[in-house]
């Protein structure tokens, strides 16, 4: 039965393949599969073993702790039990299956083997006899209810079982690749010809809602053959934003406009990336550049509008996506890493498609810092947002109801090292640095890289060359952006200063002359083995501005050596803060390796002002010290601690640690609620909506009345009080208050104050309230929320 598939060069999110004849038309640049890419590399090594030893098995674990494994089990009718979790649950164990068949390509290992085979056997029978398999749905009933209720396909906009499925087609051709086994391929296939049968003109018209399966589709075809898979991704991408066939579900959905019409990025960050990945998989099959041309209009949306220095994408964590121009907050940054993962896939395609470096430098960028930062460095705890500033820190989870950012880490990380190489006619090209060797396919004959490197740490690499003979072929080594005095594509961020650096490029020894070309330095000579090439990239710490059309960035400076985004954490400074720090533009920065700190990394350090507010309440420096920056990945790995990847750079924009206000003095108490400490910490907000500081709130209380209380140090004349409310309107669920009152406490007793000139509900100003002086122990603010919404306090000042 093998015999009657093409086995085809596999251009996917994994870069996995089986070496034989490709399909009639496909990207020009093609990637060398991670399976003939062999790691020995002091920075990946170590987290593709964590990957394989401790996460995959772990994930496993979870699935089963979470009945999403017992949710086929119980759907093929092998145990009884109700439908356990969220309705696309069956995609994280279709994507850790797929992690695993990776793990196995290249470290056989029978037990993991027989994980997965058990997995799959329950898999096999939870598919309905038609091929459906969708177990949110075969399990329904009085006690769970998928979207859509009991009927198939009903809401294919708000449902998953396309999403679902898209995974499936991943998982299961990366095992039959692995393994030789095609029972679960045989599953997907099955499935698949459904799908085709039920979908397209004619038939049902309306695309998935979360995009992904034209992505596995295009897999089905290249491993296939078969033409009605690609016609049927290529039907899903053309159906969106065409209302003759179904309701639009919108921006969010990418479904407002045709594909091919579409000019920037909306909606769901996630959804987005997979969408613009399908649509180049599918031009490269088709030859369709109508794709090609609507994703690099939205690609240049991306990098010049809406990308995180780190390389995350989606910074609106209410849609999980993408804001509006230049909103890029960094306290409240989403940057999902399953957007991340996206993010990276999408801006491959571009490169196979172009062989333009500026695309592998956005992926190296996201790699290093934005995706790396979602998994801890012992492999079992995972951030699902990733944010770029914390006020008192955080920490990684063990797990998630919606955990599709760890099954998403489990299946990319150990895709990375096809990443690394690529191959044109007679070009072979180097794109990323990680040690080991690679076996490359060019036009004349195949040849043998060792790569040895200490990148990122280091910018030296050295390769050697063993061609199957002497023969005269190109090399192209990528100059990161990084290294052209450009941080990333676009104008959203540069450094501060210029550097003339030229690369360094010597063989055997000597000099060499190259071209530059689209980001690479293309070398084409005759090549015998052994032939070494040495390659020098420079890693001076450098600072990064970013466009004052950030709001955010304002005034701040971020630290960057090589691909390496750098953070300060308040861990590592004497006081514990790093928001009060401004870092001058003069101030020198130097760097060290330290071996013993967080598995071994590169540090960046310098001379800080210190800002508090004095006196009279106005920021002011404070003296000096030290600061120690970390990489960005490597936060959160020891205490809960301040955090921030943009430090200031000016004065104006640094957060001052508090002055001795008497509010500042006071002990807080509060009816409920979290963060006190936003209470009296000093950080003035732009507007009632700022989310940039800390705030207090009481959500999800809602409608009842609250409190918050200062106790003084000692009795205390006052006469005024200031509250500046908080409101997420168009966010969550905190309003205006619908009215307070000011009570104090004197001998003990509680009464109101007397005499108050106004209790404000005023949004974006402070709402002062003039009273009768008197010398008080306390004061409380008595809170009624209106009806079906929460509230919040911004600031509380005590006069």
């Amino acid at each position: 039965m093998i015999n009657r598939f093409i086995l085809s060069v596999a251009t996917t999110s994994s870069a996995f393949a089986l070496p034989a004849a490709t399909p009639a038309r496909d990207y020009p640049v093609q990637a060398v599969p991670f399976t003939g890419v062999q790691v020995a590399d002091a920075f990946w090594s170590p987290r593709l073993e964590t990957n394989r030893l401790v996460t995959i098995p772990y994930a496993f674990e979870k699935c089963e702790e979470t009945g999403r494994i017992d949710n086929f089990a119980k759907a093929g009718k092998l145990k009884e039990g109700r439908f356990q979790g969220i309705f696309f649950n069956d995609s994280d164990v279709f994507k850790v299956i797929e992690g695993a068949a990776y793990a196995l390509a290249n470290h056989p290992d029978p037990a993991l083997e027989a994980c997965v085979d058990g997995v799959i056997d329950k898999i096999a029978a939870a598919q309905e006899p038609d091929g459906y398999l969708y177990t949110a749905r075969s399990l329904c009933g009085d006690d769970y209810m998928p979207p859509g209720g009991r009927e198939r396909w009903s809401d294919i906009g708000s449902g998953h079982e396309l999403y679902n499925v898209g995974h499936l087609y991943e998982g299961a051709i990366a095992y039959f690749q692995a393994t030789g086994k095609r029972k679960l391929l045989d599953v997907a296939l099955k499935n698949a010809d459904l799908i085709c049968a039920t979908f397209g003109p004619g038939k049902r018209e309306n695309p998935p809602g979360h995009q992904q399966i034209e992505i596995g589709l295009a897999r089905l075809y290249r491993i296939t053959g078969d033409e009605k898979y690609l016609r049927q991704a290529k039907f899903f991408l053309d159906a969106r934003g065409r209302p003759a066939g179904h309701a639009l579900y919108g921006e969010y959905s990418q479904d407002h406009k045709p594909v091919v019409d579409q000019e920037e990025a909306v909606g769901h960050a996630v959804r987005a990336a997979y969408m613009y990945t399908g649509m180049a998989d599918v031009a490269a099959l088709t030859g369709d550049p109508s794709y090609v041309t609507a994703i690099r209009r939205i690609w240049e949306d991306v990098v010049g509008r809406k990308l995180y220095i780190t390389g995350g994408i989606g910074a609106a964590g209410g849609h999980e996506g993408f804001g509006a121009e230049y909103f890029l907050p960094n306290r409240t940054a989403y940057c999902e890493t399953c957007a991340s993962v996206a993010n990276a896939m999408w801006n491959h395609r571009m490169f196979l498609w172009t062989g333009d470096g500026q695309y592998m430098d956005v992926l190296e960028r996201v790699i290093y810092n934005a995706f790396l930062s979602g998994i801890s460095m012992h492999g079992d705890r995972f951030f699902y947002p990733n944010r770029l500033e914390s006020f008192t820190g955080e920490s990684r989870s063990p797990w998630f109801d919606c955990a599709c950012c760890p099954a998403n880490i489990v299946r990319f990380l150990p895709s990375i090292p096809g990443y690394a190489y690529a191959h044109r006619d007679n070009e072979l090209f180097v794109s990323l640095f990680i040690g080991g060797t690679a076996r490359v396919p060019l036009a004349d004959q195949t040849v043998r890289v060792r790569q040895e490197t200490r990148y990122p740490w280091e910018g030296r690499t050295r390769f050697t060359l063993h061609p199957e003979r002497t023969g005269r072929f190109g090399v192209r080594l990528r100059i990161p952006g990084w290294a052209r005095n450009r941080p990333a594509p676009g104008k959203l961020y540069r450094f501060d200063d210029t550097s003339n650096w030229r690369p360094e490029l010597r063989v055997n020894g000597e000099g060499a002359a190259f071209e530059i070309r689209d980001g690479y330095a293309r070398i084409e000579r005759s090549w015998q083995a052994g032939d070494v090439i040495e390659w020098s990239l420079p890693m001076p710490v450098r600072r990064v501005l970013a466009s004052d059309l950030i709001e955010d960035d304002r005034g701040r400076v971020a630290l960057e050596r090589g691909p390496v985004v750098f953070c300060l954490e308040g861990v590592d400074q004497p006081n514990g803060y790093v928001q009060n720090l401004v870092i001058p533009d003069d101030s020198a920065l130097w760097t060290s390796f330290g071996a013993e700190l967080l598995g071994g990394v590169q540090t960046v350090g310098g001379e800080a002002e210190v800002v508090r507010r004095d006196a009279e309440g106005n920021p002011a420096p404070d003296g000096r010290q030290d600061f120690r920056a970390i990489p960005y990945y490597a936060w959160a790995h020891r205490e809960r601690c301040p955090m921030t990847v943009w430090p200031a750079r000016e004065l104006s924009a640094a957060k001052p640690l508090p002055g001795p206000t008497l509010a500042y003095r006071s002990r807080i108490t509060v009816s409920r609620g979290g963060a006190v400490s936003a209470l009296n910490d000093q950080l003035e907000p732009r507007n009632s909506i700022d989310h940039s500081n800390p705030f207090f709130h009481w959500w999800p209380q809602k409608g009842t009345v609250e409190w918050v209380e200062y106790a003084f140090p000692e009795p205390t004349r006052v006469s005024s009080v200031e509250v500046y409310w908080f409101d997420d309107t168009g966010i969550g669920e905190c309003r205006l208050p619908a009215s307070w009152r000011l009570l104090a406490r004197v001998d003990g007793e509680w009464k109101p104050v007397t005499d108050p000139d106004a209790y404000g509900v005023k949004a974006d100003t402070y709402n002062r309230c003039v009273f009768e002086p008197i010398t008080a122990e306390a004061l409380r603010l008595e809170v009624q929320l209106q009806k079906d919404w929460a509230a919040g306090i911004h600031e509380w000042k005590v006069e």
